[in-house]
């Protein structure tokens, strides 16, 4: 069977993390709609939690390091992304934006796309609609049409009848999976190469 790699990132900020949850169901959807193509997946997981310092220091620098550029490495070279985060006053969280702003505005382009975000209430299901979204088509990203929003409830069933959010989760991995198996595989190159180490910069200043 040939491969295709699906990177998931998740912006939550606690442990265990409902945000983490979303990303991974979505990615055992979108893995199960792989395999029905005849593909296998290859399945790198980050937390943006994890990298927050390294984050914050790409952001003063200008170059990513550390963990921080082996994950922007990953996801450029990726067939598909997952992205997943929690939302604060009604938008995406500011850790997940702060990442989105290290990432080179190119190495994005064309690459598919779901998006996830979670909440404690449905009224804010819009957020990815109208944050979320724009974000990433700013960056040219290829956008599935389908997003899960889950909110605090949502976790409580698991039948279709009673809770959508299993129905959905399988539409939007269906929908990420055919466009990741109607592209060849991700052979991108590392838009990365020419940032320069610390002690690279060190000598600069």
């Amino acid at each position: 069977m040939s491969e295709r790699t699906i990177v998931t990132i998740s912006a939550g900020l606690g442990q265990p993390s409902s945000t983490r949850l979303l990303a991974d169901r979505l990615t055992e959807a979108t893995t199960e709609e792989l395999a029905a193509h005849g593909l296998d997946a290859v399945v790198h997981t980050y937390e943006l939690r994890d990298v927050a310092h390294e984050v914050v220091n790409a952001m003063l620098t200008g170059f990513p390091a550390g963990e921080l550029r082996e994950m922007l490495e990953a996801m450029t070279n990726a067939d598909g992304l997952v992205l997943t985060s929690p939302l604060f006053t009604t938008t995406y969280s500011g850790l997940f934006k702060s990442f989105i702003d290290v990432i080179d505005k190119d190495s994005l382009t064309g690459m598919p796309v779901l998006l996830g975000a979670t909440g404690g209430t449905a009224r804010h299901s819009l957020a990815l609609e109208y944050s979320m979204r724009p974000l990433l088509t700013y960056l040219r990203a290829d956008v599935v049409t389908t997003s899960v929003f889950a909110a605090t409830d949502d976790w409580s069933g698991e039948a279709d009848a009673v809770n959508p959010l299993p129905a959905r989760i399988r539409r939007a991995g269906r929908e990420l999976a055919e466009k990741v198996a109607g592209r060849e595989p991700g052979d991108a190159a590392d838009v990365y190469d020419d940032a320069p180490s610390f002690e690279e910069m060190f000598k600069r200043l």
